[in-house]
């Protein structure tokens, strides 16, 4: 028994048993992990149009018009920068403009923003819509 080694390795089959079960668990957990992606993008957006929506409000109130751009918000210091749409990646918000109610002459303005993807949500609308 000298120079005999009691060493044993792993069969072909019980490695492939182990891939095996490792490519089932991926499997199952990708489309979660991809659908919890998704939930945190909708959220921030949610959040984003909230807050972009309620600075629009504070703007019209303290100047007594409503904005013209959401760069007039940056401008004034509302907000530092123009969030990225979390669905398109991109500084490229759907603006809606109507009269301003505080305006004599019937001027127009910035009333409403919504993103620009054309994308559906979860919720089963679709995000210009939100």
């Amino acid at each position: 028994m000298i120079g005999k080694s009691n060493a044993r390795g792993f069969t072909l089959l019980e490695l492939m048993i182990v891939m095996f079960i490792m490519v089932i668990l991926v499997a199952v957990a990708l489309p979660q992990f991809q659908q919890s992606v998704v939930h945190a993008r909708e959220s921030v957006l949610k959040d984003d149009l909230y807050n972009m929506r309620k600075l629009i409000d504070q703007y019209a109130a303290d100047k007594g018009k409503l904005p013209q751009s959401l760069d007039d918000l940056v401008s004034s210091n509302y907000m530092r920068e123009i969030p990225v749409d979390p669905m398109t990646n991109e500084r490229d918000w759907l603006v809606e403009t109507g009269e301003d109610p505080n305006s004599r002459e019937g001027e127009q303005g910035l009333v409403n923003v919504h993103s620009a993807s054309t994308d559906t949500s979860t919720e089963g609308t679709p995000y210009s819509e939100w």
